[in-house]
């Protein structure tokens, strides 16, 4: 089944926390996305879980630390099952952890396919959410991200589209070679070139992505969570309102 959510990383910067999932229950979400931070430490969990439960809505799924993962998977599983996660991503590889070659980047995809081992034993889905690095062609033409693919695979993919056209590469064609490894998708948009506001991101629905096209594509695919994402808002219930009725 479907389900819209909303990754809370869009809502970083408009505290609290309880404010932010009480807008979101009130403009018809119900689900949301966490990110590192809201699992940085049990006080914070708990909290996350108590706002969860006065709201009335559900966290299938996140974003969580590959260290945390590597170094802590009961931690991770313990609090998957207190906040029903169904699937987690890995996030993020900064610039100075990045392989420069395809062995390189292999050998980072059978990292995270070993790192996922203990969720997917505890029936939890694990994969990767991709950034704009991954589809840039290193200097023999290999691209990242079926490096990745060929050392994980096993591995699901948050795929986040708008990042992979700012990497330069057709979302259309990879959702078609990849479809199958797609569990869920960040819906955000690019804002027309030139425009510096909010780091050139829009509201979904309102930017330059073909999203009808995106949408059509997508049914074909094993992804079921469609969640909402700005990077940098000025203004999160203009983007979560906007966001929402667009999809």
């Amino acid at each position: 089944m479907t389900q819209f959510s909303y990754q809370l990383y869009s809502s970083r910067n408009f505290p609290p926390l309880e404010d932010t999932l009480r807008m979101l229950r009130d403009l018809g979400y119900v689900a949301v996305e966490g990110y590192g931070a809201l699992y940085a430490d049990p006080e914070m969990v708990t909290r996350l879980a108590d706002a969860l439960q006065d709201t009335g809505l559900a966290m299938p799924t996140a974003h969580m630390a590959l260290s945390m993962l590597e170094e802590e998977p009961d931690r991770v599983i313990a609090i998957a099952a207190r906040l029903g996660l169904k699937k987690i991503y890995i996030p993020f590889l900064g610039p100075e952890e990045r392989p420069h070659d395809p062995t390189g980047w292999r050998n980072f995809g059978a990292r995270l396919q070993a790192a996922g081992a203990p969720l997917r034993a505890a029936g939890i889905g694990f994969g990767w959410h991709n950034h704009d690095f991954e589809f840039r062609p290193l200097a023999c033409g290999t691209i990242p991200q079926e490096a990745i693919f060929e050392g994980g695979p096993d591995l699901e993919w948050e795929a986040d589209l708008a990042w992979i056209l700012r990497g330069g590469a057709d979302p259309l064609e990879w959702i078609a070679r990849h479809g199958a490894r797609i569990t869920a998708v960040h819906i955000k948009d690019i804002a027309p070139e030139g425009t510096t506001a909010e780091d050139g991101w829009a509201d979904p629905g309102h930017g330059t992505m073909d999203w009808p096209a995106l949408m059509t594509a997508l049914r074909g695919t094993n992804c079921t969570y469609f969640i909402m994402e700005h990077d940098n808002p000025d203004d999160h219930h203009r983007f979560a309102s906007r966001a929402i009725a667009a999809f």
